[in-house]
């Protein structure tokens, strides 16, 4: 089956999250993805376990963070602190579509590999640079990773209970974000390089991202003038949209409307309330929460969380269940969808989590697993015309691995 990114390809010069997210993402949609990896340590991530896969195989062992965002592509081992890494790389630019690095701002000028340097060479090319502040400003000099980024743009002042310590997210998500941004950005210069034939710069910053993705949380402060307070598992703008305690567990309900409301309020036996000024619209609700929430939870707490999860569910009520991500993947609906998967590396099995994209009815998800460190190295270098004795030279050397 042909996907929508078949012929481009893509250097892939960036490590850890945020840029090897996108990376995927594009090997997953079609691309050939040639991921640069220094050739003792690869991508920083391969260190980061435990977990890993295969732990006692010295050849397939591997950390599960790298697994996660690096299926699809090919690994190139190449050092480019020396010339003859630089030169390789430089060739492999001529002929790709689309850079992604996440170097520190100027850190690919001193090799010669800078975006504007290899776009001198190749004027189609896309570059995306991704750092923690951008490529300007007072910040721009810094390195930036998620967890500081959620804390200088606000999100861990949003998360966590009111009286309690500002929390980070469980997973790194400000990368994530920035992956997907990154995508969008790339896929969008191409679109505009059919028209004009060249290529484009993507400046991508994790902060610039934060700051986006704050969403309605944003406006509320901008809209009024002060800094939303945390909500634990409460909604600044929606009541009852939150986590509750049932006789054997908690559940999370998410009343969106006013019309779920009346159905909720007569499941609670309390029909009265949709019809109380102070519970019958959103706006009421929100005014009122400190009376109605206590109100819902004392009669929640009274039977199992499965029993109130069904008779929602039936009265077309919007609520789920707070699943572990074992439960996650053992839940019907996932397994239907696929979204559990296991991708072949040799007589390695490697667990996968499917691309949700699905064209036609068929997932995204790329059947390439996460490389081995220096994999592909070969194979690329005598596809770019070296001998084997070339490359052996080249091991010799250090240059590639």
């Amino acid at each position: 089956m042909s996907r929508p990114l078949d012929g481009i390809t893509v250097l892939d010069m960036s490590r850890v999250l945020a840029g090897p997210w996108a990376g995927q993402l594009l090997a997953d949609l079609g691309a050939r993805v040639i991921k640069v990896e220094h050739p003792e340590r690869g991508d920083d991530t391969r260190g980061w376990g435990p977990p890993w896969l295969a732990e006692h195989d010295a050849l397939e062992r591997a950390a599960a963070y790298y697994l996660c965002a690096n299926r699809g592509k090919q690994s190139l081992a190449v050092d480019i602190a020396s010339e003859r890494g630089q030169a390789l790389v430089r060739r492999l630019a001529e002929g790709a579509d689309i850079l992604l690095e996440n170097f520190k701002v100027g850190g690919l000028a001193r090799y010669g590999l800078d975006y504007a340097s290899l776009r001198a060479e190749n004027p189609r090319l896309i570059g995306c640079s991704i750092t923690g502040f951008g490529q300007d400003g007072p910040y721009a000099h810094r390195a930036g990773y998620d967890f500081m980024i959620q804390a200088m743009g606000g999100l861990m002042s949003l998360s966590g209970e009111p009286d309690g310590m500002p929390m980070k997210t469980g997973v790194a998500i400000t990368d994530v974000m920035t992956g997907l941004y990154a995508t969008i950005g790339v896929l969008a210069a191409l679109q505009e390089r059919q028209r004009t034939g060249r290529g484009r710069h993507v400046d991508l910053a994790l902060l610039d991202v934060q700051v986006a993705t704050l969403a309605n949380q944003a406006l509320n402060a901008l809209v009024t003038g002060r800094s939303p307070v945390r909500h634990g598992n409460a909604h600044p703008n929606i009541v009852p949209y939150q986590a509750f305690a049932c006789a054997d567990g908690h559940l999370v309900l998410t009343v969106g409307n006013d019309a779920q409301f009346a159905r909720f309020a007569a499941l609670l036996g309390h029909s009265e309330w949709a019809e109380d000024p102070a519970y019958a619209t959103n706006a009421a609700r929100v005014s009122n929460r400190e009376a109605l929430v206590p109100r819902i939870q004392a009669i929640l707490a009274t039977r199992d969380r499965d029993a109130w999860l069904a008779d929602l569910e039936a009265s077309g009520i919007p609520a789920g269940p707070i699943n572990t991500l074992t439960e996650v993947f053992d839940d019907p609906q996932v397994r239907h969808r696929g979204m559990r998967r296991t991708l072949r590396r040799g007589e390695l099995d490697v667990p996968q989590v499917a691309n949700p994209l699905r064209f036609d009815g068929e997932s995204a998800t790329s059947e390439l697993a996460p490389p081995r460190l220096g994999q592909d190295s070969d194979a690329i270098l005598a596809e770019m015309g070296l001998t084997a004795d070339d490359i052996a030279r080249l091991r010799r050397a250090g240059v590639v691995s």
